[in-house]
């Protein structure tokens, strides 16, 4: 399935990026409709295949999936990338790879100009597919020859200063990478959630195989997934806090953000309140199974390819 969603990606009009019409009738997004023209049941699935979700049918569900699959193409403005979702979607639910790429197109039409209204539906129906699939939602990337793309950006020992995220976005933007390997001690708290919310909203994953401390553990908790290795370091304390939460009233806040960051990545937010009882010159190493049942890793592997 994925050599064959890759031949198909990589083929696919480049209306999925600036929508140019698609001839047929369109059933708009949860209208029930199951595309008497366009996407008939036996045209968009192959047999044997599950149910959708309760409550949705085959279209509805189709055009969820293919949401996803095209978040994640205008996301990285590539058409050599889909979902990890979409495509456990596509196996489990029998959607055929053309029916998904098909229905993305007409989506584009179907939106128009509505590009936020779009976003919105795609990054909701991401979610609705990682959930029924029990798949997590990460960027998939394909070389030109169909196979996957494992290619990491790698930084090592570099503090995290102001410009830090933007300069790293753009490193992982011209290396087309999957994942983000960061061993660092730390830094500006600003740059390392701008780089984690940007990480997780791309679907890029995050791994240590040295020793991440302070703020590079917030770039670490953004990875769609987080992966260390055996020998990897993890350590928090106390920000220094800016001046301008200088206050004890201030502190609590800056304390307060750094707990509803880690909620907003999903990690249990009480590593937060654990930092903020450790001095800003001390460091308190995380185990790996504190990590694991923190959800602040989510697996350990033996090294970063």
């Amino acid at each position: 399935m994925i050599r064959t969603l890759a031949r198909i990606l990589l083929c696919v009009s480049i209306a999925a990026l600036v929508g140019c019409a698609v001839p047929g009738r369109i059933a708009e997004p949860g209208s029930g409709q199951d595309s008497g023209q366009g996407f008939g049941a036996n045209r968009d699935t192959i047999s044997g295949s599950t149910s959708p979700p309760q409550g949705m049918s085959r279209g509805d569900w189709l055009s969820r999936v293919a949401a996803c699959h095209l978040l994640r193409v205008g996301q990285n403005l590539d058409v050599a990338v889909t979902d990890s979702a979409v495509i456990a979607a596509a196996d489990k639910y029998g959607f055929r790879v053309d029916a998904i790429i098909e229905r993305s197109n007409q989506l584009v039409v179907e939106y128009g100009a509505r590009g936020p209204a779009l976003l919105a539906f795609a990054t909701e129906s991401c979610r609705q597919v990682s959930e029924a699939t029990g798949m997590t939602s990460t960027l998939v990337r394909f070389e030109p020859d169909g196979t996957l793309r494992t290619q990491w950006l790698r930084i090592d020992g570099i503090e995290i200063a102001d410009g830090f995220a933007e300069k790293t976005i753009g490193e992982l933007r011209r290396a087309r990478a999957v994942g983000l390997v960061i061993n660092s001690p730390g830094g500006s708290v600003f740059e390392a959630r701008r780089l984690g919310r940007y990480l997780r909203t791309m679907g890029l994953r995050t791994a240590v195989d040295q020793s991440c401390t302070s703020a590079c553990i917030d770039v670490l908790a953004g990875g769609a997934e987080r992966y260390v290795t055996p020998a990897a370091k993890l350590g928090i304390h106390q920000s220094k806090v800016p001046r301008r939460f200088s206050s004890h009233e201030g502190g609590q806040l800056y304390v307060a953000d750094a707990f509803l960051y880690l909620r907003e990545m999903g990690i249990d937010p009480d590593v937060a309140i654990a930092a903020a009882s450790v001095p800003n010159n001390k460091i308190l190493l995380i185990s790996l199974t504190d990590a694991l049942q923190t959800g602040l890793v989510t697996d350990v592997i033996e090294r970063v390819e």
